[in-house]
């Protein structure tokens, strides 16, 4: 199978399928001498793990990372690192009635014509548990980014029509509160929405952002490898997720360019926006504002009424779904957009070091014993 790869430096490759013996993550060119431990990683993986409110899956696992490589004494040596999470918490039995017959909103079908046989336990590799590999790798990524004073943080912008408000932003409530809302308010009400969906056999749909702050300007590429492209196809990446915005994203289509242009001002001698209406990329190059990328997410589609769908002959039938499902995607998958920009962001801070020749001669240009 191929598009098990993402990145050019900092480059990962997962591995796994949902009800398989385990899943994890290959990392490929983290730098040495980065200190680095099990509960690292760990607390990312705490974040989109099953099972912790009434409104996740009620599959439990635990969800624990194995670091099996790269990492000596407390540092990262150089060499690929590779992380593990084993599966303990399977029933498989609960999918035998979709062996032969395809869910609607799931990729059953496409699965099937492209490779002409599926792991019908929980999707196999196309489950959201996949995500487990990206998780942890950007665990990785972010805490070599917070090295460098750029911070990464993800969250859930609405649910259904409960959207929060920016004037009451609490960061500590994203992990917090079951919906990941960094509003506490929002936050009540969206559970309340969420649990007239559940009584109806349904689920529901959202947005959650994600903002990075201290980037400096110059990062990114301005063809095909524009930053923003990039973040884009990364989001994009994540199951579930429809569409992907860059700072104002689809508002811009109705201004004008004097109301969307940023004006560039100088603050402490530096180029810097008054506004920040293009999401800190300008011609696929970061120009020093925070980014901020949204991402618009479907139902969960595994929703326990009763839906119309055909066999593998192409047969009508009707399809009762079972087994554990969570009623919204979000909350659980704002740390993989997390995960998916940091990732992003530092291997492309990494091949940005070879942007300009001074790069390249102030490293190596050095006294020599």
């Amino acid at each position: 199978m191929a598009g098990s790869d993402f990145g050019t430096i900092f480059k990962i490759t997962t591995w796994g399928e949902s009800h398989g013996s385990a899943l994890g993550v290959v990392i490929d060119g983290c730098p040495a001498g980065l200190a680095l431990c099990r509960q690292d990683i760990q607390v990312y993986l705490d974040r989109r793990r099953p099972g912790r409110s009434k409104i996740a899956t009620p599959r439990r696992e635990a969800d624990e990372a194995e670091i099996l490589s790269g990492v000596f004494e407390g540092l990262t040596t150089g060499t690929p690192i590779s992380i593990m999470v084993r599966n303990t918490s399977q029933i498989s039995r609960d999918y035998g009635e979709i062996a032969s017959c395809y869910r609607p909103g799931h990729a059953d079908y496409t699965f099937d014509a492209k490779y002409g046989f599926r792991d019908y336990r929980g999707g196999g590799r196309s489950s959201g548990r996949e995500t487990i590999g990206r998780v942890a790798a950007g665990a990785i990524a972010a805490k070599i980014l917070k090295s460098m004073h750029i911070d990464v943080c993800a969250y859930t912008c609405s649910l259904g029509p409960v959207r929060i408000d920016p004037e009451r932003f609490d960061r500590e409530a994203i992990t917090d509160t079951a919906t990941s809302m960094p509003d506490r308010e929002a936050d009540a009400r969206a559970l309340a929405y969420l649990e007239s969906c559940m009584k109806e056999q349904d689920s529901a749909g959202g947005i959650m952002e994600c903002r990075v702050t201290g980037l400096p300007a110059g990062i990114g590429d301005p063809v095909f490898e524009k930053l923003d492209a990039c973040l884009a196809k990364a989001i994009m990446s994540i199951g579930a997720v429809k569409a992907v915005e860059i700072g104002d994203g689809i508002l811009v289509s109705q201004r004008r360019g004097s109301e969307n242009n940023d004006p560039f001002i100088t603050r402490d001698g530096i180029p810097c926006k008054k506004t920040n209406h293009a999401g800190g990329i300008l011609g696929g190059i970061s120009d020093g504002s925070d980014i901020l990328i949204r991402a618009h997410v479907k139902p969960t589609p595994s929703i326990f009424r009763p839906q119309e769908t055909v066999n593998q002959e192409g047969n009508p039938v009707t399809l009762q779904i079972r087994g554990r499902h969570d009623p919204v995607i979000i909350p659980r998958a704002v740390v993989v957009m997390e995960a998916m920009t940091a990732i992003t962001v530092l291997d492309a801070m990494m091949v940005n070091m070879s942007a300009k020749m001074s790069s390249l001669t102030n490293f190596y240009n050095r006294p020599r014993a």
